[in-house]
């Protein structure tokens, strides 16, 4: 390999090793904040949390459809790459567990009020004895059972 080669390939895997760890710290803080039952807290990160995982997912696709772009790269800043990808993952499956919790509370809170809204306006009665409809409360609640 030349010397450019190895150059390029060292950039790449250090460039790699850079994005996965802000990515990491990124969603290692959003897990904390699902996790402390404060969801609303991790909106105004998201946006930049998906330019990350975006960026982390093309990355990833374009070294494996070509693996030899880092294969010039020293052992030890592969090795680092693969402990930072190894963190990653870990936070990864933390933070889809701090998500789906956040999701199914959410989702139950949803329920609830909908059974509570639905058992205040009573069994609806549909005519009366001079053949008119009753009256009956004007409110409409929509239930979706997807979040």
């Amino acid at each position: 390999m030349t010397d450019a080669a190895a150059l390029n390939a060292t950039v790449r895997v250090r460039q790699l090793i850079d994005l996965t760890n802000r990515l990491t710290a990124r969603l290692t803080e959003e897990s904390g904040v699902f996790e402390s039952n404060r969801p609303q807290d991790a909106a105004a990160a998201l946006v930049g949390t998906q330019d990350l995982a975006n960026t982390y997912r093309r990355e990833s696709a374009q070294l494996k459809a070509d693996p030899t772009s880092i294969a010039a790269a020293s052992a030890e800043d592969r090795a680092r790459l693969i402990q930072a990808t190894t963190a990653f993952e870990a936070v990864l499956n933390r933070h889809a567990r701090a998500v789906e919790a956040a999701r199914i509370v959410s989702e139950g809170l949803v329920r609830t009020i909908a059974a509570e809204v639905a058992g205040q306006r009573g069994s609806p009665s549909a005519y009366g004895a001079s053949g008119r409809a009753n009256a009956s409360d004007g409110r409409a609640v929509a239930f979706n059972r997807q979040a």
